[in-house]
């Protein structure tokens, strides 16, 4: 990793912990994308809610303004709260947007350095302001299996993505060089759990995984020929890991203020 690179991860270990009051922290010229083009989704697509980078490009696509301030305090969907004086502005017909962005040089970003350009990018085009605050709630908790887990460590050079897919009833989550924190935002955000999701697994890796489940608002009714796949079957037999209902202290992220995007 070249020095701007590792001076960049220094830089937003300290950022990602500096929300706090009533508005967030700037972030130092080191955290800001070179350039960035934000569009609203006007037009249905078949997968929404996906994120690719290359280098040091990032691509954000159809992403709802939930998705977008989660993916950039590395926290749930479920997280994100919005105080009752704020109105979420319009992303397009489907309430989501498309950010393509590129950091300086040429070198290779990992998505934690990513997010600290997300969060620039948020204060400066959508005037986020946001604090923390703690709340008890039912959760989820995503642990180890006892002969381990099924799925491997990614490759040096893995290209780092994520995709959600629909098959019949089902869906399904495609990841490459993601760790266990996402794994456990995607089961949630993808199968459309009532709780959150949280990553108890011990797991510090980057991992290449991939699962086929039937979301929680389609797991009705008796009949065989549904086929369904209970999420907590498959988090079982796909991946080696368990999914327990359990209660915990969760940080949530309260929006005080947000704007539409400017303008490109």
């Amino acid at each position: 990793m070249k020095c701007d690179a590792i001076i960049g991860a220094v830089l937003g270990c300290l950022v990602c912990f500096a929300v706090s009051g009533q508005g967030t922290s700037q972030p130092p010229r080191q955290a800001y994308f070179d350039v960035a083009s934000v569009r609203p989704v006007e037009e249905m697509r078949g997968q929404l809610h996906n994120f690719s980078s290359s280098g040091p490009r990032v691509r954000y696509q159809g992403y709802t303004l939930h998705n977008l301030i989660a993916e950039a305090y590395t926290v749930r969907n479920d997280q994100v709260t919005f105080a009752p004086s704020v109105a979420l502005p319009s992303g397009g017909e489907y309430g989501a947007y498309d950010i393509e962005a590129k950091a300086a040089g040429d070198h290779p970003y990992t998505r934690s350095e990513f997010c600290l350009m997300l969060q620039a990018l948020l204060a400066e085009r959508f005037k986020l302001k946001l604090h923390r605050a703690q709340k008890e709630t039912p959760v989820y908790v995503l642990s180890l299996e006892k002969n381990g887990p099924k799925f491997k460590e990614s490759e040096p050079d893995a290209v780092q993505s994520s995709r959600n897919g629909v098959k019949g009833r089902n869906q399904t989550i495609t990841a490459v060089r993601q760790d266990t924190h996402d794994l456990a935002q995607m089961i949630h955000d993808v199968f459309f759990l009532e709780r959150p999701v949280l990553d108890r697994t011990g797991l510090t890796g980057s991992y290449d995984f991939s699962i086929e489940a039937t979301p929680q608002f389609r797991m009705t009714g008796d009949d065989p020929d549904l086929k369904n796949i209970s999420v907590f079957t498959a988090v079982r037999q796909q991946l080696g890991l368990r999914l327990e209902p359990g209660k915990a202290p969760v940080e949530v992220l309260v929006v005080d203020h947000v704007e539409a995007p400017s303008s490109n």
